[in-house]
């Protein structure tokens, strides 16, 4: 039968739209692939993330996911060896490890043994290395002349501007120490409510006075001008940190801190060009959003390239990198672990890491299996695909995650996951007396952290006693470190006390039954939380659950981050949960956060979110800070946590245990609980990632041939009836 010109275009055509679907198993033709295809054998790194950085300045950062960003970008001195354990310090910009000496009250100095009472200042000397330059910036753009070509703009000049890469021009400079001078006067600037300002003014010499003064320039300013208020900092000269030589500078501490070495690892101690101080606060920018805290300048292996919160993040290359080496030794068994594999290699290896916006757990986890994400950490959803326990109860990847290649790394993290009072409230903080005390301690024995270390993380935490984490000094196994308050010792275990007593305590607390004594009502209590959406709604019906227990009716107010951070710095949230990591490995890292003067409500916005504020736990806080590692200073440290134990502004909540997933195209993996700058060790093998994408996301084809079939067959008798109706027309016979 012949077939008509009409109907081969249309089959034709039909055949071309269906084609790509049809077709080979290369990566171009990957239907699910989220990214595009000419990226797929590029050296990218692929990642998400839930919520967005607020701050990345490094001034004001102090989250872990603001870290895990910035971290990669700005170079303290000084970081932790990425494979020794314990954790070591090494350098970074710093050209040797600073060892402070020590002077008496009256500059004289003093032997390295001497005793903390005789020591009145520490003396650090730092000197970095030469030659290190910034990222590409426009901050430091100039003309030929050597003028800076944007220091000197006003809002009409930056209207069609709309992100950093607007700016036409950029430009570098050398890293000097200046900038990290210019860094430490930050800390006290009046607008930068720098969350360290109210520890380091205890440390550095004449940082609370240099608060100050810049607080009366900066209202000097403020008064004259309408325009936005920058103070050069390099005009104010701060008492305890100069720069000594181009590429030295010294700072002095009060008294004897050893703990300051690791603050040195911090962003905090990262350089800032004043340059990129001036350029962010210029008309206009703020309105932009062209600040510091959106987009960092740094000396380090990468820089910030794209931030869209609402879609995703990448971090590139820096083309200005000064370079740096993969370790050389590690630990026993690195070697065997291929830990070692790259050792003297220049570093980074990855030339983009792309983090995408993903806010639910099961899309995050899927694009992991297909391999559109190269690492993962594993939900309580995805628990039992991943994980399988052993006959000894050891924990072991599913036959489903070996069969892919896919590797388990576990580590007990530095790290504490707590449920917080207010102690500004008047129900559940201090100025309800001895009453607030018995409310929280009845509360934190009915909240059973086992059942939710059952229900919600699969086991894979530990019931916190106090606020140290295992592994840090401090820390007491077994008897000795049980919380009384919620848990006794009984044959060689914890038991939680029972909900018998918590109701005894609710009634000295003036809530019998969960009700007020006076009036009759149901206690209502409230509680600030960023869990959202139907990942959290069972937790969130869990902890109603748990104040109901002693009649207590919890209101649970979610909130994006940004908006409970507010809350917190304005001390109106009444309960609240959040976590910490430590920055260093020392137990003052985790007591200043309950340090009455570090309160997060107060002037400084401090750590302590809780704003608790204990006389007698605030000097043994400060004679412990300064001294070494001893018997005394445990002892100092023990009773301090029993103060807190009976105090209770925090339920301890858990000490989680980290579990995390890696593809086999992914390298040089070893968890570093300190350490936040692991991205440069870190390598890939794309072409294995391509090859395995292709394997595991093979499209189904069948269902398109058959539908395809049908629809030709089922057009087949129309198409018949068509061509003899044609043929049956009368012929017209021309004369």
């Amino acid at each position: 039968m012949e077939l008509r010109q009409d109907m081969f275009i249309r089959i034709a055509v039909m055949f071309m739209v269906l084609s790509p679907f049809c077709g080979g198993l290369a990566d171009s033709n990957i239907w699910n692939n989220p990214y595009p295809s000419r990226d797929s054998h590029k050296n990218i790194l692929y990642s998400d993330f839930e919520e967005r950085p607020k701050h990345l300045d490094p001034v004001r950062s102090y989250s872990s996911n603001e870290y895990g960003i910035i971290a990669n970008i700005y170079e303290p001195p000084l970081q932790y060896h990425y494979l020794k354990r314990p954790y070591e310090l090494t350098t970074l910009t710093a050209t040797q490890m600073p060892v402070p000496y020590f002077l008496d009250k009256d500059r004289r100095r003093l032997p390295d043994n001497a005793s903390a009472g005789d020591i009145a200042w520490s003396i650090y000397d730092i000197e970095i290395r030469a030659g290190i330059m910034y990222q590409p910036h426009p901050a430091l753009a100039k003309d030929p002349t050597g003028r800076y070509l944007y220091h000197d703009i006003s809002a009409d000049d930056i209207k069609d501007v709309h992100v950093l890469s607007d700016f036409e021009e950029v430009g570098t400079r050398e890293l000097t120490a200046e900038d990290y001078v210019y860094q430490i006067k930050r800390l006290a600037h009046p607008q930068s409510n720098s969350p360290i300002l109210g520890v380091m003014a205890g440390y550095i010499d004449g940082l609370n006075e240099y608060s100050d003064s810049l607080q009366v320039a900066y209202n000097e300013q403020a008064d004259q001008s309408a325009s936005p208020v920058w103070l050069d900092l390099r005009k104010y000269p701060l008492a305890g940190v100069k720069a000594t030589g181009k590429y030295t500078y010294q700072v002095r501490i009060k008294g004897k801190y050893p703990q300051f070495k690791y603050w040195l690892t911090l962003p905090f101690f990262a350089p800032m060009p004043w340059e990129a101080d001036l350029f962010h606060a210029q008309s206009g920018m703020e309105d932009k959003n062209l600040t510091l805290h959106w987009y960092p300048i740094g000396t380090g292996p990468y820089m910030l390239t794209e931030n869209n919160p609402n879609l995703r993040m990448v971090l590139s290359r820096n083309p200005n990198f000064h370079g740096e080496r993969y370790p050389t030794e590690g630990m026993p068994g690195d070697a065997e672990e291929g830990l070692l594999d790259d050792a003297g290699k220049e570093i980074p290896f990855i030339d983009m890491v792309i983090s995408s916006l993903e806010k639910e757990s099961i899309p995050r986890w899927n694009k992991f299996l297909q391999g559109y994400y190269d690492v993962s950490g594993i939900s309580s959803d995805t628990f039992d695909q991943a994980i399988r326990i052993g006959g000894s109860g050891d924990l072991m990847l599913s036959d489903e995650m070996r069969e892919k290649g896919i590797r388990l790394s576990t580590a007990v993290a530095a790290s504490t996951y707590y449920f917080g009072f207010n102690m500004l409230d008047r129900v559940v903080g201090h100025p309800a007396g001895e009453q607030g005390k018995y409310l929280r301690q009845a509360i934190a024995i009915a909240v059973d952290y086992e059942e939710y270390i059952s229900i919600f993380l699969n086991g894979r935490g530990i019931v916190a006693q106090g606020p140290l984490p295992p592994g840090l000094y401090g820390y007491q196994q077994g008897s000795a470190g049980v919380n009384p308050v919620t848990h006794a010792w009984e044959g060689g275990k914890l038991r939680r006390r029972p909900l018998s007593q918590a109701r005894s305590l609710l009634v000295k607390a003036g809530y019998p039954g969960g009700r007020d004594a006076a009036s009759g009502e149901v206690l209502k209590l409230y509680y600030d939380t960023v869990a959202r959406g139907p990942d959290s709604k069972a937790q969130m019906n869990w902890w109603r659950k748990q104040f109901a227990k002693l009649g207590i009716e919890l209101i649970v107010r979610p909130t994006d981050y940004n908006r409970f951070q507010d809350k917190m710095l304005n001390g109106t949230a009444q309960m609240y949960s959040w976590g910490w990591n430590a920055d260093y490995p020392d137990p003052e890292n985790f007591l200043f956060l309950l340090y009455g003067p570090n309160a997060k409500a107060a002037e400084n916005h401090g750590a302590n979110a809780s704003n608790y504020n204990n006389q007698d736990f605030n000097s043994l806080f400060e004679k412990m800070q300064n001294m070494d590692n001893n018997e005394e200073r445990l002892a100092i440290i023990s009773r301090m946590i029993d103060i807190l134990r009976e105090d209770a502004p925090w339920l301890w909540g858990i000490n989680p245990k980290s579990f995390a997933l890696y593809h086999g195209w992914y390298f040089n993996s070893k968890p570093n609980l300190m350490a936040n700058n692991t991205l440069k060790y870190k390598r890939i093998d794309p072409e294995l990632r391509s090859r395995k994408r292709s394997e595991w996301n093979q499209p189904v084809s069948w269902p398109i041939w058959i539908g395809l079939f049908i629809l030709i067959i089922s057009a087949l008798p129309a198409f018949i009836s068509y061509q003899r109706r044609q043929r049956a027309k009368p012929q017209v016979n021309q004369v």
